[in-house]
């Protein structure tokens, strides 16, 4: 079981939003929108992004990564740097 399978359903919906999202920017691009709205539009985007991201992370170190450190060795290492991996590639993005 995935750490995210109890809020799969919420993300899902959540996902759904950014999708409309996305669509409403290629519209504006069509559109001929002012630079500055459509710059505004991306930053919404991608801080409902972010926040997926976010709780994907948290279920994750909440669920997977606290059963493989009560199990205890390498599976325990192995997820907390996978966990760190994440971590790192989410704040370059």
């Amino acid at each position: 079981m995935n750490g995210y399978t109890d809020n799969k359903e919420a993300l899902l919906a959540r996902l759904a939003r950014i999708e409309g999202q996305v669509r409403g920017l290629a519209g504006m691009i069509e559109d001929d929108k002012y630079c500055i709205d459509v710059l505004t539009q991306v930053s919404a985007t991608t801080r409902a992004l972010q926040v997926v991201a976010l709780k994907l992370l948290d279920d994750h170190l909440a669920h997977c990564v606290t059963e493989a450190a009560a199990q205890g060795g390498e599976l325990a290492q192995a997820k907390v740097h996978e966990a760190s991996a994440a971590i790192a590639r989410l704040v370059k993005s």
